[in-house]
C-alpha cells in the first residue's frame, strides 16, 4: 500500500427515509476543519434511493463534493448493500480519512467497511486531530471503562476510519459556491444482499431529544429514588428544559435510557447543565463537559463534578431543588 496515493476526507452522510441525520452534518463541520488543515477536498458520501435533493444541504454544511449513490436496493439500510458500495468506491478513489456517525447504523457499518478494506477503526471518538506532515489521523476516545483517554493512530493503513457520536462536534453553515455533485452508477445485484428488509415497524414513543435542549436538569444516584425525579422535572419545566440522567440512575430504572448522558449515552451541549446528585465520573462528564454553564448540587464537596462545575452547591439535592424552583418561579413572575 502506497500511503501517498490516499487523499481527501470523506464523511458518510447517513439518511433515513430521506432525512439527513444530525451527526452527519456535525461530522461535515469537523471534517471541514481537518480537510482545510490537510489542504484536501471534503466529500460527503450519500447513499439511498431518490435522495439526490439532499446533496445541496450537504454542500451548505461544508462539503466540497457530494457523491450520490442512488439505487433501489439502497432505499433501506442493509449491511451488505451499503458496505459493498462504500468499499467499491473507497478502493477505486482512495480517500485518506473516512468518518461515520456512531448511530446504530454507523456502529454496524463502520466495522464491516474497515474489515473489508483491511484498515483500522477508532470507535466513539470525542476528539479528532491530524498530523499535517504525514496525514495521520489522531483520534481520541475514552478507554479502560472511561478511566483514561487514549489517542489512537493508524499510520500504516488507509483509509483511516473513525466513528463519532452525535453531539460531539458542532455543525457549520458554510455554503460551498462551487459544490460538485457526482451521481455514480451503483453496481449492486440482488444477490449481493443476503438479508431483505421485509417490514419497518416504528415504535411510537414520546421522547424528548436531550441533545437539543438549552437547559438540562440531570440526576444521578444521589437523587435517591424515582419519585424524587419529579422535582427535577418540575425545575426543568420552569426553565423550559428537559430532564436527563447519569448511568447510575438509568441502571436503577428511575429514568429511561433515552435520557442518559455520558460515554454510553448521549453527548449534550446545553446553555445550562444542572447536575443533581451526580458524582462526576469521567464516563458521565465526557458527555456534558462542553456545556456553557455547569451547576452541580452534591452532598460531597470533594466529588469530581464539583471541580468541573462553574457553580457548586454543597447540600442535599432534595432540599436544594425546592428552593431553586421557588427562586426561578419568583424571577419569572
Amino acid at each position: 500500500m502506497n500511503i501517498a496515493d490516499f487523499k481527501g476526507v470523506w464523511v458518510f452522510a447517513e439518511q433515513r427515509e430521506g432525512e439527513l441525520q444530525k451527526v452527519s452534518l456535525e461530522l461535515l463541520g469537523e471534517g471541514r476543519r481537518i480537510a482545510d488543515e490537510l489542504g484536501v477536498e471534503l466529500t460527503a458520501l450519500l447513499l439511498g434511493h431518490n435522495i439526490s435533493d439532499l446533496a445541496e444541504t450537504l454542500g451548505n454544511h461544508g462539503a466540497d463534493k457530494v457523491i450520490v449513490c442512488d439505487h433501489k436496493d439502497l432505499e433501506h439500510y442493509t449491511t451488505d448493500g451499503y458496505t459493498k458500495v462504500i468499499c467499491d468506491l473507497a478502493k477505486e478513489r482512495k480517500p485518506g480519512i473516512l468518518f461515520v456517525g456512531a448511530t446504530f447504523i454507523g456502529r454496524d457499518l463502520g466495522p464491516r467497511v474497515a474489515a473489508r478494506l483491511e484498515t483500522g477503526l477508532t470507535a466513539d471518538c470525542t476528539q479528532l486531530a491530524v498530523e499535517v506532515e504525514n496525514g495521520d489521523l489522531l483520534a481520541t476516545r475514552p478507554a479502560f471503562g472511561g478511566n483514561l483517554m487514549a489517542t489512537i493512530a493508524c499510520p500504516d493503513h488507509r483509509p483511516q476510519m473513525a466513528t463519532v457520536r452525535p453531539g460531539v462536534f458542532s455543525k457549520i453553515d458554510e455554503r460551498k459556491p462551487n459544490l460538485e455533485i457526482e451521481n455514480v452508477e451503483v453496481k449492486l445485484a440482488d444477490s449481493d444482499i443476503r438479508t431483505k428488509v421485509v417490514e419497518i415497524v416504528k415504535e411510537t414513543k414520546d421522547v424528548v431529544d436531550i441533545s437539543e435542549a438549552n437547559f438540562l436538569v440531570a440526576g444521578g444516584r444521589g437523587v435517591g429514588s424515582k419519585e424524587n425525579f419529579d422535582k427535577l422535572q418540575e425545575l426543568a419545566d420552569v426553565l423550559g428544559g428537559a430532564v436527563a440522567a447519569s448511568r447510575g440512575a438509568i441502571d436503577k430504572g428511575w429514568v429511561e435510557r433515552d435520557y442518559q448522558v455520558g460515554q454510553t449515552g448521549k453527548t449534550v451541549r446545553p446553555n445550562i447543565y444542572i447536575a443533581c446528585g451526580i458524582s462526576g465520573a469521567i464516563q458521565h462528564t465526557a458527555g456534558m463537559q462542553e456545556s456553557d454553564m455547569i451547576i452541580a448540587i452534591n452532598k460531597d464537596e470533594t466529588a469530581p463534578i464539583m471541580k468541573l462545575a462553574d457553580y457548586a452547591i454543597v447540600g442535599d439535592v432534595n432540599k436544594v431543588l425546592p428552593e431553586m424552583i421557588a427562586q426561578f418561579k419568583a424571577a419569572k413572575n
